[in-house]
């Protein structure tokens, strides 16, 4: 019954870490266990290939800006892959949720790191610009007129000749079950005491199919496929 389930997106899916009163350290845990899980479902090392070496491999300084950072590990992954490169990363990461920001601030300090608790239309309206602007698995949790708005933000924070792409979850039934298995090992030891599991598949359940996420998006975006069951919402350079 929940695959066939699949077939619709399920807006309404809870995600524990959402809510304001959820367990503080359980939080803590999930975001410490990101950097960990994200390794295998974010695609973020072809997101690092694919629209940020190239620009380094110039020698170019590149400025970059990650949307909804969490625990701040994909900036912090990224900044240790530029440190091979000839040129210079420097990344802006923000998150509104002051829980997030605070767990990342606690971390051991990064060389090109700057965090912020703001968001995109306060950036976009000082005027702020970027060659890179991403996100991880931030657009399933918004409402569509949160995702338009996100969006119109992003065009507007994307310096000339530079490119937004807003990574995502592709909802499937394939992907629910790798998941669900995937994790069911962990969920005792490594994943103890956090909300990986349960929300990663509120997540899948809330996130979009490559047809909706088109049809949800504004003229001027593509939705590109990525594995596993990943999307890419891209603006700007090709």
């Amino acid at each position: 019954m929940l695959l066939s389930g699949l077939r619709r997106r399920d807006p309404d899916a809870h995600e524990v870490m959402d809510d304001p009163a959820c367990d503080p350290d359980m939080l803590a845990r999930t975001y410490a266990r990101f950097d960990l899980v994200n390794a295998v479902v974010s695609g973020r090392g072809a997101l690092y290939r694919r629209w940020i070496r190239p620009r380094l491999r110039t020698g170019s300084r590149v400025r970059l800006l990650d949307v909804g950072t969490g625990g701040a590990d994909l900036p912090r992954r990224l900044l240790r892959w530029a440190a091979r490169e000839p040129g210079t990363l420097e990344v802006v990461a923000i998150d509104p949720d002051p829980r997030a920001i605070a767990f990342a601030a606690g971390l051991r300090g990064m060389r090109g790191l700057e965090l912020r608790q703001t968001t995109t239309r306060e950036l976009a309206r000082a005027g702020a610009r970027f060659d890179v602007v991403v996100s991880g698995h931030v657009l399933h949790h918004l409402a569509p007129r949160e995702l338009g708005a996100i969006l119109a933000d992003s065009e507007r924070l994307v310096a000339p000749g530079g490119v937004a792409v807003h990574g995502d979850i592709a909802r499937s039934a394939l992907g629910y079950l790798a998941f669900a298995a995937g994790t069911l090992p962990f969920q005792g030891t490594l994943l103890r005491d956090s909300f990986i599991r349960s929300d990663g598949l509120a997540s899948i359940r809330r996130s979009h199919t490559p047809s909706e996420l088109s049809a949800a998006a504004p003229a001027g975006w593509r939705v590109q496929r990525g594995f596993p069951s990943r999307l890419e919402l891209v603006w700007g350079a090709r």
